[in-house]
Formats: structure tokens, sequence, C-alpha cells
């Protein structure tokens, strides 16, 4: 009996060894995992710099279902671009300094010295509010591929940012880290409820703040974002080759300044007027405050406007430049009109002129050469000044620090402008390619799928943005005027007569902004 267990264990011992061989032998036969040309590797590092798609460069290796061979392995591929992460890591750095400096320190100069602190608790607040949410299902609503619920929202793939890491989503940049831009993004969705804060300034409960700024961004900017932003959303003509409106708006105009900025007029209509509007001075109590975060917002707006090429790239350079231009020409043109019918410019005046500047050429500054931006500036600089100077005191309603005077008008301008003033030799991804690609429709970019393209070259896209103005102002209205009616059914909107009088920083934090005379 031990003999035949030896021979049987000897046996198996053998097969084992000539199975390896086997295998050995199978493992050094299999070809190789394909490597790189190096005329494929220069061409990845040209994509780099061109910032389209490295995997371009490699197309012959792909089947017919568009994958490349398994195990293919190139350093350009999958991979963040150096240089355009640091731009936009930088970009998102900017956009934040928007909010907790330069809108924090601009309102609460404008306001009275009692409530100064209430405005920057309400600034902070929205970034940890937003920041949790985005994390929870914002950033799915607005980014995620699919649309859900009548093509308002996202898909639910990137629920709690599951799968958003530090490889490039190739539906919105193949150079950019997914993680930093969906941080880049967040820092729009934190600004813009904050901007809301401007014309309810000084008299709404922080409770309610708190809980109207929750419903606000699920019935207003999630799906306002996704329509215009994201992948599939059905107002994005850039990207979007089934989009049913070819809406183009490059950083936020109605995104950002038109959602904020009609929501903040029908809040403050809503809410009612501040104790002794129009009988008391209500003057602000801070300029050299509101000048400081002027200037702060106007850096951080080239994280803004520059930013949103999601690149280190040709357009960033071109919206850095509109930006600059139309911002320095409304800054000079507000407080000239002024100058006129005033009889002196106000620093107020050179203020609200570069936000009015900055916030028009938003929507345009990836899209717009040098003489639109200039033009621009000037509508800029002019029709925000009228609605806040005459409009606001025809209508006498209490938008206390002129939120819908420059943000929703300024945007809803800027919106406008952006589609008669494109030019596509500007922004190469508006102009049609079918050329390029042996006139084959379906082989074309996206713009020229939808009609973008050729609306622009026939100067006709600003009937596509018009539908997009129009269909932001029923998301923007109605859904404030929701959230606003369950907010005040549950809580209250308006603070009390005696805490409104004392001001919100004492009785509402407990603290005051100066101490002694």
């Amino acid at each position: 009996m031990k003999a035949l267990m030896k021979k049987i264990l000897i046996s198996l011992g053998l097969f084992a060894l000539l199975a390896l061989g086997v295998i050995t032998a199978r493992a050094a036969d299999a070809p190789a995992p394909a490597a790189p040309t190096l005329e494929q590797r220069v061409g990845g590092l040209e994509a780099y710099i061109g910032n389209t798609d490295p995997s371009g460069a490699v197309a012959s290796l792909k089947d017919k279902d568009g994958n490349l061979p398994k195990d293919f392995k190139m350093a350009t591929l999958s991979t963040p671009g150096p240089g355009h992460n640091a731009w936009q890591m930088a970009s998102a750095a900017l956009v934040l300094f928007m909010t907790l400096r330069g809108l924090a320190l601009f309102y609460g100069g404008l306001v009275r010295r009692k409530n100064v602190l209430s405005v920057c608790a309400q600034c902070f607040f929205i970034t940890g509010l937003v920041t949790i949410l985005w994390w929870i299902c914002g950033y799915t609503l607005v980014f995620g591929k699919g649309n859900t619920f009548f093509g308002l929202y996202g898909g639910w793939d990137k629920i709690f940012l599951r799968g958003v890491d530090s490889t490039p989503n190739g539906d919105y940049s193949y150079w950019v880290s997914e993680n930093v831009y969906a941080m880049y993004q967040l820092m729009f969705a934190i600004i813009t409820p904050a901007l809301i804060v401007g014309a309810i300034a000084e008299r709404m409960k922080f409770s309610a703040i708190c809980l109207f700024m929750i419903g606000w961004m699920f019935l207003v900017y999630f799906p306002q974002g996704h329509m215009v932003w994201g992948i599939d959303g059905r107002m994005n003509g850039v990207w979007n080759a089934k989009a049913s409106i070819h809406a183009i708006d490059f950083a936020g105009g109605t995104v950002v300044h038109m959602t904020s900025g009609w929501s903040a007029l029908v809040l403050c209509l809503i809410l009612g007027k501040r104790l002794g509007f129009g009988k008391e001075n209500m003057a602000p109590h801070s300029m050299v405050l509101c000048m400081i975060g002027t200037g702060m917002l106007w850096v951080g707006w080239y994280g803004f406007n520059a930013g949103s090429a999601v690149a280190a790239d040709v357009v960033a350079a071109n919206a850095f430049t509109t930006t600059t231009l139309a911002t320095a020409v409304a800054s000079f043109v507000w407080p000239m009109a002024e100058w006129l019918v005033k009889g002196k410019p106000s620093i107020l005046g050179f203020c609200s002129g570069a936000v009015a500047g900055l916030v028009v050429i938003t929507p345009a500054c990836g899209f717009v050469n040098a003489t639109g931006a200039v033009i621009i500036g000037i509508a800029a600089g002019l029709i925000p000044w009228f609605f806040c100077y005459k409009v606001k005191a025809w209508f006498g309603y209490d938008d206390a620090l002129d939120t819908f005077g420059v943000h929703a008008i300024g945007g809803t301008i800027g919106a406008f402008l952006t589609g008669v003033l494109a030019d596509a030799k500007v922004n190469s991804n508006t102009a049609s390619n079918l050329a390029d690609v042996g006139n084959k429709m379906d082989l074309a970019n996206p713009a020229t799928q939808n009609g973008l393209a050729q609306a622009i070259a026939n100067g006709t896209q600003w009937i596509a943005q018009v539908k997009a103005i129009g269909l932001t102002l029923v998301i923007a209205i109605l859904g404030t005027i929701i959230v606003a009616s369950i907010v005040k059914a549950v809580v209250g909107l308006r603070a009390d007569e005696e805490v409104e009088t004392v001001g919100l920083d004492l009785a509402e934090h407990g603290e005051e902004g100066y101490h002694g005379a």
C-alpha cells in the first residue's frame, strides 16, 4: 500500500512539473503587450499641448467598439496633464476666494455696520452646506451621465463622488483629473446661492436662509447646471450633438447670474422691504471694504472665466483677455454715467461697474473677440446702471445690494449678447468641421450636428440664446416661489422687528463686527 501511494505521489509531482513547463512555454510564446511607437508617443504629447484627445494618436489600434488592445499602455492615456491640472486647481482656489473673501467683503461693506457679520456668516454657511450637498448628490445631478426626471438632472452614477478620482473624465476634460474638475465646479455651486444674499440682506432669518438654500439648490441650480453644462444637457450647444436648444454659456451667465439674480428679485419681493426703507439712511457702512472686496472679485474672476476652459489653452487665454477688457470698460463707463447725471463719479459706481462688467462677459468670454468684449463692457456699464439708478426707484423694490440690477439684468444681457457677438474663430469647438470629416454629419463635432456652428456663422445664434433665457427665467422664478413658500410655512422668512432693529449680528450670531466708537 505504501509503495502504491509513493508511486501515485511521484506521478502527481511529475504531472505538475510537466503542466508548469507547458504553461511557462505558452507564456513565453504569448506576444508581449503592444508598445506605443515613437510617433504615437509624440502624437500623445501634441494632444496635451493642443488640449485634444490623446487616444487619437493610437486610433488605428482601436477595435470596432473604440477600445484599445488589452494591456496597451501609453503615458499620456488616462493621465492628467500637469499644466492643465495645475491651472484648474489654481482656478478652483480663485473662485473660492471670490466667495469667502471677495463677496463677503463686497457685500459686507455695502450693508450697515450692525449687519456686516451676518453677511459673512451667510457666505461661510453656504460654503459648507453646498459642499456637503455636492458630495452627496449635487455633482452627479449636474454632471452625471444620463438624463433623469424629464432631463432636468443627470444620472446617479457619481453619487457620493463614487468613481470620481484623479483620472480625467473625457466627457469634460482629457487632461484634468475628474476630482479636480468636481472641486472646481463645486466653487461655482457655492458662489451662486451666495449672490442671492445681496438682495435679502439685513432682514431674512438665518434659519430661513439655511432651509431656503437647500431647496433652491435642488430646484434651481442643479437642473439649470445640468441642462447647460452636463455632457448630455438639453441646452449644451457646444458638447451635446442632440441638444434641443443649442445655447452657449461659457462660465455661467444663465447658470450663475440669471438664476441667482432673478431668484433674488422674487425673494426680496416676497420678503418685503427693510424697516425704514426709503425713510432712513441705509448707506453702505464701509466703501473701503466694498472696494477691497471688488478687487478680490475681479482677481478671482479670472479663475471663474479663464478656468472655465478647463485647460491652460488658447480658449483660456482669450477668456482672460476678454474678461479684462469688458471689466475695465464697464468700471469706467458706469461712474462716467453717474458723473454726467449726478455730477460726481462715486467709488460705488466704479465697484458696481466692475462687477457688472464681470457678470456680463461671463457667458461670452470664451466665445467673443476683443472688440466684442469692449462692446459688452459698454453695455454692462450702462444697462445695469440704469436699472439700479432708475428702474429700482420706479418700482420701489428693496433689492438691498442691487443683486437684481447687476446679476439678473447683467446675466440676461450677457446671455443675449453672447449669441450676437460669438466668433467661431475664437473657439474652434463652435465652428463647423464637416469638411474635415468628409462631409459625414455623424462624424462632425457636436456644434455642427445640432446646428450651433451654422447659427453662429449665419448670425442667428441669438435666437437659441433667447430660448435659453426664457427657460432659465421659468426655472428660477418658479423654483424660488415654491421654495420660499415652503420655508415661510415651516419657519417663517422675516426676522422679527426687534431683531432687524438691533441688527442681525448681535441678535442671530451674538457678535459685533466692530467695538467702540
